[in-house]
């Protein structure tokens, strides 16, 4: 099984992801990223410029849980190790890491998280220079060189570790550069998931203008995704029912995504989100060619939108780093995930919650419109989801009778339904999604594929 999955590196931390596995890997990351431009030299001073260095440097992050300090420790041994001086950044979010990348200039950016996985788990996110996510090829390089021989540097040789204790303010202030609308007369209440966030949030929010109310703010090492955050969603609407609030914000354990409640305590996910800020770009003349980037999980409902107000939509395969490569080829500006993953490039390389936060707060401002109002242009279609387990995923495409059944169940639906079979990434499953204008149909069709899926490839 490959290392990397869509997003890094995850898996049980002290089992699966061992303090070995975390060293190596920075060893073999500093190698791959390193050499593609080895007389690099630089130096982030304490705000974010470089000078004058002789050896490469990487940012090193994690999120709120126990392990990633003992994490923490060993990807600051393996690239110290290596040769490339560290500038450690503590607990912030997933996107700091990437902005703080991309300011500086750095040659490597690490973050240990596993995002929205309950707290036993962790991961290894790395970025490029520039703040991007790295590329499959670069994954496979990187995977292929763990535990390589390799000749040590020694004496000046070896890199340092550095606290760089202005990060936090910088990134706070770069979130706080994409606010053109003051928040001011907005209620909010966030959920910060016991993660990253709340090292960020609550304190971003007030000062862009609103008032709010944080709850899950206070992370201990074990309590990050603790049935609170974006995953358990009935925490933060009831704080917004009691509150009386204008809406709510849910973060995950690394921020680098955002789901709402609205004030009549109604989910608000990525689809609205996206939804809403399309077409407050388009309004404002900022959504490069008219276009939108989501992936093939985005609802039916979303494209139904999108098409009512005239905006096109281009599909990815699931994961942010698809949509931003997509974003990158074409020039555009907006992009994101149901999940709540969304980015803006003209301010982020990554998916970044509080971001996608602070412009749905301003679409509410100047729309004068509650936010329920704002999501009520997406209807939303009902989607059942099917796992079948134990397949031969591999042999999904070729099979002649699963392609039968689906093109059938697409002519069933017409133009008021959707089928996606997507084998998984990571385990021996195929995920069977049909879409349809209710919930019976939608559950018909999509047990019966399964049966067909699990009678062919079982």
């Amino acid at each position: 099984m490959a290392l990397f999955g869509t997003d890094g590196i995850r898996g049980l931390a002290n089992r699966d992801l061992t303090a070995e596995l975390a060293l190596d890997v920075a060893v073999a990351a500093a190698h791959i990223l390193v050499e593609t431009n080895p007389n690099k030299s630089h130096r982030p001073s304490s705000s974010g410029e470089i000078a004058s260095n002789s050896r490469p440097i990487a940012i090193v992050g994690h999120d709120s849980r126990a392990s990633g300090e003992f994490l923490e420790a060993a990807v600051v041994a393996g690239l110290t190790s290596a040769g490339v001086d560290v500038y450690r950044v503590g607990v912030l979010p997933t996107p700091a890491i990437a902005h703080l990348v991309a300011e500086s200039g750095a040659d490597l950016g690490v973050m240990i998280s596993a995002s929205h996985n309950p707290m036993p788990d962790n991961g290894i996110k790395l970025f490029s220079r520039g703040g991007g996510k790295l590329d499959d090829s670069i994954e496979a390089a990187i995977e292929a060189r763990i535990g390589e021989p390799w000749e040590r540097p020694t004496g000046s040789g070896v890199g340092r570790a550095i606290n760089d204790e202005s990060a936090r303010e910088r990134y706070i202030s770069h979130l706080l550069s994409s606010v053109s609308t003051p928040l001011k007369g907005l209620k909010i209440v966030v959920d910060c998931a016991n993660g990253a966030s709340s090292t960020v949030a609550p304190d971003t929010y007030r000062r862009a203008g609103a008032e709010v109310i944080s709850i899950f703010d206070a992370p201990d090492g074990w309590n990050i995704n603790d049935d609170c955050g974006s995953t358990h969603l009935h925490q933060l609407r009831t704080a917004v029912l009691r509150e009386g609030a204008d809406f709510g914000i849910a973060h995950d354990g690394d921020a680098d995504r955002a789901l709402a409640i609205d004030a009549q305590g109604n989910e608000v996910d990525g689809d609205a989100i996206m939804t809403i800020l399309a077409r407050g770009f388009k309004a404002s003349g900022s959504l490069k060619s008219n276009t939108i980037v989501a992936t093939v999980m985005s609802n039916l409902g979303f494209f139904h939108a999108m098409k009512n107000a005239d905006i096109n939509v281009e599909t990815t395969a699931v994961g942010d780093r698809y949509v931003l490569e997509k974003m990158l080829e074409k020039g555009y500006s907006l992009g994101g995930e149901q999940s709540g993953h969304l980015i803006m490039r003209e301010f982020a390389t990554t998916g970044d919650g509080i971001l996608t936060a602070l412009a749905l707060a301003q679409e509410v401002v100047k729309s004068g419109q509650p936010l329920q109002d704002l999501a009520s242009t997406l209807v939303r279609f009902p989607q059942v989801l099917v796992n079948v387990k134990n397949v031969a995923k591999e042999r999904l495409a070729d099979s002649a009778v699963i392609k039968a059944a689906v093109s059938a169940a697409e002519a069933k639906l017409g133009e008021h339904g959707r089928v996606l079979l997507r084998a998984s990434g990571t385990e021996p499953l195929v995920r069977v999604m049909v879409e349809a204008q209710s919930d019976n149909l939608a559950s018909e069709i999509a047990n019966d594929l399964a049966k067909v899926v699990q009678s062919e490839l079982g």
